[in-house]
């Protein structure tokens, strides 16, 4: 971990980070519009502007005419049609273009003005890295689409959305240690109880992002408008007759992805409750209170959100909230173990 602390470069990774949550958000909603597949190629360069005149137009809408999603879902779709569906998701690769500007022209001054020291480079490469490693895991889930199905792989977006959770948890964390201050990496500290359980929440949490992740690749959200009945049923037969059903059930996967979330309901007032009796500090024992509420609010808009049948407001508002529960877990442990080390 750096040790350097530096105002600039605190605020420039909070700006970075907001925008791949709106990145990740926005890609919610162009995978709720089925327009994911509109575009048929991956050109970073040349992808910058839209097609330019009718003919321009034309031709692009000739290659989306091949794609499988066209011929055996969208055959009777127009040209203005079409255009709407590839806006958006050419609006969504114009936001994870600016994101990687924002992402390399900062570091880079940065890095040249030794606001960010050579030696500490380390931790803002691999942030780099991520990036790119979910842009082209983005694509790979897009081309997944365009062979035999009209749809994507459930894996890849689940990759391509978990690549971009660690990315925020890399950049909140290093933001968090420009903010408090960067740990001693030389000295040792015992992990405390509320440190354990924050840790625990996390793991919990990226579980329940990747099912999530994939319960919208397999569209498994439409698989029941009921609850807490599930086709009819509090617990539907064969859900784990087979271990594939844990990454290929529909059924499966939205079962766990329902119920899940009700372990992290239970696990913020353990962690307050032990917090309240080691008297830790006012701020944090009324943020647990805070994420208590929000933690509340996302079970809350995952039951609307299958009352609605997968309501796009609704839904949106449901993943936006995901991530601002991950960015809380990502600030709570990082308090608890700066206070284990003090």
């Amino acid at each position: 971990m750096p040790k350097t602390i530096n105002t600039a470069v605190m605020k420039w990774l909070f700006v970075f980070t907001f925008i791949v949550a709106f990145l990740v958000v926005f890609g919610g909603f162009v995978r709720l519009t089925r327009s994911g597949l509109s575009i048929v190629e991956w050109n970073p360069i040349s992808g910058v502007m839209p097609p330019i005149g009718q003919q321009a137009w034309v031709e692009e809408f000739a290659k989306y005419q091949k794609t499988p999603e066209f011929v055996e879902i969208n055959s009777g779709m127009t040209l203005p049609e079409y255009k709407f569906i590839f806006y958006m998701e050419w609006f969504h690769r114009l936001i994870a273009r600016l994101a990687g500007m924002v992402y390399a022209i900062p570091v880079f001054y940065f890095l040249i003005k030794k606001r960010i020291p050579s030696k500490e480079f380390g931790i803002y490469f691999a942030m780099g890295l991520l990036f790119i490693s979910q842009a082209v895991m983005g694509w790979i889930m897009v081309s997944s689409g365009l062979v035999s199905r009209p749809e994507v792989s459930h894996i890849a977006l689940t990759a391509h959305l978990l690549l971009a959770t660690t990315l925020i948890g890399f950049s909140l964390w290093t933001a968090f240690g420009h903010k408090f201050g960067f740990p001693d990496s030389d000295k040792k500290s015992k992990w405390s109880l509320p440190s354990k359980l924050a840790a625990w929440s996390i793991v919990l949490l990226i579980l329940q992002i990747s099912y999530g992740g994939m319960t919208a690749g397999l569209k498994a959200g439409h698989v029941s408008s009921t609850w807490p009945l599930m086709l009819g049923k509090l617990i539907p037969a064969n859900l784990f007759s087979s271990w594939i059903n844990l990454i290929e059930s529909p059924f499966t996967i939205v079962f766990i992805h329902r119920w899940l979330a009700w372990l992290g309901l239970i696990a913020v007032p353990l962690v307050y409750y032990f917090v309240k009796k080691q008297n830790y500090p006012q701020d944090i024992q009324k943020g647990l209170l805070w994420l208590f509420g929000v933690v509340a609010l996302q079970i809350t808009l995952g039951v609307l959100t299958i009352l609605s049948y997968v309501n796009i407001v609704i839904a949106l508002t449901h993943q936006a909230n995901a991530l601002l529960l991950f960015s809380l877990a990502i600030y709570f442990i990082h308090r608890f173990r700066a206070l284990d080390r003090a």
